[in-house]
């Protein structure tokens, strides 16, 4: 399927009237296109590290959108849009207002990001999206399959690929290291796909609990489990956010987990960090990456001031894992 799409010249302080107009004329699928910089809450709402750097802003705006190329005349539309245009002028400054076109191709976004996702190995672990197939000199491997949806999470990501090797050291154990609890309880804190949940389990948690700010990744971490053959009944998933909200705090527990992980991002781990201690029992572990470099020793003060002791710090690439303990 082929789309028409027309992108109106416009101001930034015309964009939203511009948008409502073209929405009123049933038009759908509408994108806008500035260099208007991200507020500071628009930055935490969006759990961004860095801001993107953009040219200047000079006021100027790209208002896009499509009509599907089904043969039929699309003059009128085009003739209502214009009038409302000119409409718009009376109530706000409309810049040029001119009107180009280009034609489109209707792509399977949703899909076509899975050519980037292949098998790969972290350590003895194998994980493998679940449309691929399996290779037979892999069928006696230590298998995790993964089809991430709509969430966050296929494992490939530097900061996950951190975490899962803690959470080998620490469940599994290793030449270095040799866990108390056997069958640790695991609280995955944005947990997306539930890829590290699911990781938890497969070496041997007895439980996981997760959290997560989008109802999205509860049905992603569902069908993951069952994807791995993983009795439902060891996870039980939450959405809300762990820093602020007392209800889900009591709902989740105190004292309950032998690990807290969470990869997310340095600036939501830091005002994260003093809900922590309460959550894990004496000698329990935190375990968290999606730290960039440049704000490692930031997030290290943060859990240090919570009340957590530091064992070690990881690096893969520019991100960093933190692990701490609580004595």
């Amino acid at each position: 399927m082929k789309w028409n799409k027309y992108t109106i010249e416009t101001t930034t302080a015309a964009e939203d009237y511009m948008s409502s107009m073209l929405m009123d004329l049933g038009i759908e699928g509408i994108e806008i296109e500035d260099n208007v910089p991200l507020t500071k809450e628009d930055q935490a709402s969006m759990f961004i590290d860095f801001l993107p750097e953009l040219p200047p802003d000079e006021g100027k705006s790209y208002v896009s959108f499509y009509l599907e190329e089904d043969g039929r005349d699309q003059t009128e539309i085009l003739k209502k849009v214009k009038v409302g245009l000119e409409q718009l002028r009376s109530m706000v400054e409309v810049g040029t207002g001119v009107i180009s076109s280009s034609e489109t191709e209707d792509l399977d976004w949703i899909n076509n990001w899975k050519k980037y996702f292949t098998s790969f190995t972290i350590e003895d672990i194998l994980i493998k999206p679940t449309w691929e197939e399996l290779k037979e000199e892999d069928r006696d491997k230590f298998l995790i399959e993964i089809d991430p949806g709509i969430s966050f999470g296929t494992g490939k990501h530097e900061t996950t690929q951190l975490c899962i090797r803690q959470l080998l050291k620490y469940i599994r154990g290793n030449g270095e290291y040799t866990p108390a609890e056997q069958h640790p309880k695991v609280l995955d804190v944005g947990c997306g796909s539930g890829i590290l949940s699911i990781v938890a389990l497969k070496l041997g948690a007895g439980a996981v609990v997760g959290t997560d700010l989008d109802e999205d990744c509860m049905i992603s971490t569902r069908d993951n489990m069952e994807v791995n053959h993983l009795d439902p009944s060891l996870g039980t998933f939450y959405v809300g956010n762990l820093i602020d909200d007392t209800k889900l705090q009591e709902t989740v527990g105190t004292e309950e987990y032998d690990i807290v992980v969470a990869n997310i991002l340095a600036d939501v781990i830091i005002p994260m960090a003093p809900v922590i201690p309460d959550r894990l029992k004496k000698g329990g572990h935190f375990i968290t990456s999606g730290i960039i470099d440049f704000k490692e020793q930031e997030v290290k003060e943060a859990i240090e001031a919570a009340g957590l002791t530091v064992v070690e710090i990881n690096h893969q690439g520019e991100w960093v894992n933190i692990t701490a303990q609580k004595q």
